[in-house]
């Protein structure tokens, strides 16, 4: 065994976890298709994770601006709407990564999900 901190163990370790990560890298499809779907995740994501900090000043602030009050029920359906919608993409994106049998089905679920937050939001 070699000890900890030689140079030889370091170059040991390195080749054994470059392998590793080499050999998952090959498993992954960064295809276009993944790409665009990484990219509406981030995009839902960053949305729903902003929404949710307007929710939380919101609720801080709902003491000194009674008005507030009333936009908490739209402000929560919005922000539920994006947190299940960045769920289903994330499951989405994963699947399409890993070349799932069952990918079809996130990605047609978000699709449907992102027409129908279309629908809602549509005047």
């Amino acid at each position: 065994m070699l000890p900890i901190g030689s140079r030889q163990h370091d170059q040991e370790f390195q080749l054994q976890h470059s392998k590793t990560m080499r050999d998952t890298a090959k498993d992954l499809n960064f295809g276009p298709f993944s790409v665009l779907l990484g990219i509406v995740l981030g995009t839902l994501f960053a949305i729903a994770f902003g929404l949710a900090i307007v929710c939380f000043v919101f609720w801080i602030l709902q003491d000194e601006e009674p008005r507030l009050v009333a936009e908490v029920g739209p402000l929560l359906t919005s922000t539920g709407i994006f947190i299940a919608l960045s769920a289903v993409a994330g499951i989405s994106f994963f699947g399409s990564l890993h070349q799932a049998v069952w990918r079809h089905l996130p990605v047609a679920s978000l699709l449907l999900g992102l027409l129908l937050a279309g629908r809602y939001y549509w005047p």
